[in-house]
């Protein structure tokens, strides 16, 4: 029998999964896409009469209030305890950035439930996709060429490690900071120069880039007033992101929290990732079963 996929609200990347698994011979339903997906998918505006799925796939993340589906077609908001009968009993939910509350939802009905953003295949692909995004932000908000600019990147996690990648192609003059001594060996490793986290104070005025990754504050106003007046911050933390923003506007420092890079700069691709983790969730989860 032919699984069934509803996909629930969501941006660009969510109609790229609905033709990808549509592309799979599976019957989807697109619930208040953002676009109309170029796929055999069934589009619904209403909730009302959907069939339960085997499969509800919720975006990322899976509300921006707490309270409703994060869904940018609609103009009125939607519970998220509507969820529920979209659902088959002992069926399955997906989504990024799941909480307890939302997982409760669906909790009589002995819904499986996990979250997609976990899944270190997805991770890893998306810290590419941001690497590149945050490449894109810096050609579009400077007026000078990253070949030979000299470039600070706060933190030594996988996006970080990305960023290290794309940026050695442009032959940019890249320092990365960090806490801990292993991290500090891998951005040699990487090819580019290391620093201690405490040491930046002496040396942040030589940069013209800085990439922030840290989700915590790190760039305070007391390393603010270090910089050059030329410097452009861009901060991929999650929020409230590891920047001083408001001291930052004062001190006339140029600053760009670019979050949810991603959905923005690949959206097709960034689908397609999802696309793949969720085929991988499924078959794992399939596998229990036989």
């Amino acid at each position: 029998m032919t699984e069934t996929y509803t996909i629930a609200g969501g941006d660009m990347r969510f109609a790229a999964l609905a033709e990808a698994l549509s592309a799979d011979g599976k019957i989807v339903r697109a619930l208040f896409p953002c676009r109309v997906p170029d796929c055999r998918a069934e589009i619904y505006m209403n909730a009302d009469g959907i069939p339960p799925a085997d499969y509800l796939i919720l975006p990322v993340p899976v509300t921006t209030d707490g309270e409703n589906l994060n869904a940018p077609s609609l103009s009125e908001p939607f519970l998220l305890e509507r969820l529920a009968p979209l659902v088959k009993r002992k069926g399955c939910v997906l989504g990024g950035k799941m909480n307890d509350k939302i997982c409760r939802i669906f909790e009589e009905r002995e819904v499986y439930t996990a979250d997609y953003l976990e899944r270190e295949e997805l991770t890893v692909m998306n810290a590419l996709a941001t690497a590149e995004g945050a490449v894109m932000t810096a050609l579009q908000n400077q007026d000078r060429m990253l070949f030979g600019q000299k470039i600070l990147i706060i933190g030594m996690g996988r996006i970080a490690k990305a960023l290290i990648r794309n940026l050695s192609g442009f032959g940019a003059d890249i320092t990365a900071a960090a806490r801990k001594p292993h991290d500090l060996a891998w951005a040699k490793i990487w090819g580019c120069k290391g620093l201690d986290i405490s040491e930046l104070h002496g040396t942040a005025g030589e940069y013209t880039l800085i990439f922030n990754t840290v989700p915590s504050l790190v760039i305070d106003e007391y390393l603010l007033k270090k910089l050059g007046k030329d410097v452009l911050i861009i901060d991929l933390a999650s929020l409230p992101g590891g920047t001083d923003f408001s001291s930052a506007e004062r001190l006339g420092i140029r600053t760009v929290h670019a979050l949810g890079l991603p959905g923005k700069t690949a959206p097709v691709t960034s689908g397609y990732i999802i696309a793949d983790t969720i085929r991988n969730i499924v078959s794992e989860r399939r596998s229990l079963f036989e």
